[in-house]
């Protein structure tokens, strides 16, 4: 299977400007490609990684990944449908574009990969050169045909945002030229920008131009929801953001309809092992072997094998109600997950049930601990009275309030 056909099998690309050349650089030559990464937060999505896995696989076969982090593009911001962007400050956006360069050189080889940030060439842009030596070559009507345009006719769109094309545009040329880079790739909400990147490349060096531009399907459940969303809202890289248990369990959770899509995105595990858990869930769907899987090669790809154990550690606490074998960091990470209270003084533990939702009111709150419901880190409370203080705490810090056998909150102790 050539790369070109890998990326038709794993579901990779959705538009591609010339296939035939595609198919030519992808699967003959090494070449430099780029992905753009605008840094409108502190932390990447587990929607990104999709793009990531494909640097991964690129840079596998032996091409060369040029990673662009917009500090410029994230200044004006890639017209959503729905409003315009929040402004950041040129602070803000070089700090975000430093945590997700560090972010990303997790991923790839770093004697190979290429960082760079578009500031460094389009904050050296005056407006003069770029009405005239960018602008000058689209049209209007050009723009407005652009689907992110005209999303955002009806609501109105800046012209901050209405010209974000252009820099993408700018982008594109600036490393076709100075890096030889000859592939730019995306979800397909940046389309768009892509073949606008072309259109400057093609006015500007001619009909004979080597790039070229391909996107990817974007990632949705099978049920149309937006993918990387769980009930407590975004899924991040970031482990601070989103602990490795959270990260295991929304894809151990993945539908048998999305979980062999998931594992061709977001995973390099090879066609046969994803054709043989494919097959698994056909013959013994309740064991979710192909769930279990894609949470651990997910987790360690994200945040390694010490993580990942973590994270099954957690799992089987949760499961089995024995937290004995946590250590500091599972209990961390435990923390991030269970309805949490802190307290930094002795607390009523009435109190606590009620504060941590496990009872509804005190009047409940007694009941359980009279009937023998309530036990903290294992111990059984029975005392109408008691008072939480720090005597109980694991690590000094970490107290799990439980009420009956699958009920639980965190208490942390705060100095």
């Amino acid at each position: 299977m050539t790369l070109y056909e890998e990326l038709i099998w794993r579901g990779l690309i959705k538009d591609v400007s010339n296939e035939e050349k595609a198919k030519e650089l992808l699967n003959q030559n090494h070449i430099k490609f780029y992905c753009g990464f605008d840094p409108t937060g502190e932390s990447l999505t587990v929607g990104h990684l999709v793009q990531i896995v494909r640097m991964m696989l690129l840079e596998k076969y032996g091409h060369t990944p040029i990673v662009l982090i917009g500090g410029a593009t994230g200044l004006i911001g890639d017209p959503k449908q729905t409003s315009e962007r929040k402004l950041l400050t040129l602070e803000e956006s070089l700090k975000n574009a430093e945590k997700i360069k560090q972010q990303i050189q997790h991923y790839l080889n770093p004697d190979q990969a290429i960082f760079v940030n578009n500031y460094d060439w389009i904050g050296k842009i005056d407006m003069i050169s770029f009405l005239r030596d960018y602008g000058k070559h689209f049209s209007i009507n050009y723009m407005i045909a652009k689907d992110t345009v005209q999303k955002r006719l009806e609501i109105g769109i800046s012209y901050t945002e209405f010209s974000y094309m252009l820099i993408q545009a700018i982008d594109f040329l600036h490393l076709y030229q100075k890096n030889d880079c000859k592939l730019q790739f995306g979800g397909s909400d940046q389309w768009g920008n892509i073949t606008t990147g072309l259109e400057l490349i093609r006015k500007l060096e001619g009909e004979n131009h080597q790039a070229i531009g391909m996107s990817s399907p974007l990632l949705l459940k099978a049920d149309g929801t937006k993918f990387g969303k769980s009930e407590t809202g975004t899924l991040w890289l970031d482990s601070d953001l989103t602990s490795p248990y959270e990260l295991y369990q929304y894809f151990f959770n993945a539908s048998d309809l999305d979980v062999v899509n998931y594992l061709k995105t977001l995973t390099l595990l090879s066609k046969d092992d994803i054709e043989t858990l494919e097959k698994s869930m056909q013959e013994k769907p309740e064991e979710r072997l192909a769930q279990k899987k894609l949470a651990e090669e997910v987790v360690l790809l994200v945040h390694g094998e010490k993580a990942l154990n973590q994270a099954l550690k957690v799992t089987e606490a949760l499961f089995s109600g024995d937290f004995q074998d946590l250590d500091e960091t599972g209990l961390s990470m435990l923390s991030k997950t269970l309805d949490n209270v802190k307290i930094s003084e002795p607390t009523s533990l009435i109190d606590l049930i009620v504060e941590s939702k496990l009872a509804q009111s005190k009047r409940e709150a007694r009941t359980f601990i009279q009937s023998g419901a309530i036990s903290l880190n294992d111990q059984k409370i029975d005392a109408l009275d008691y008072v939480v203080t720090n005597d109980l705490a694991l690590y000094k810090h970490y107290i799990i309030l439980r009420r009956g056998k699958k009920k639980y909150a965190m208490i942390q102790y705060v100095s």
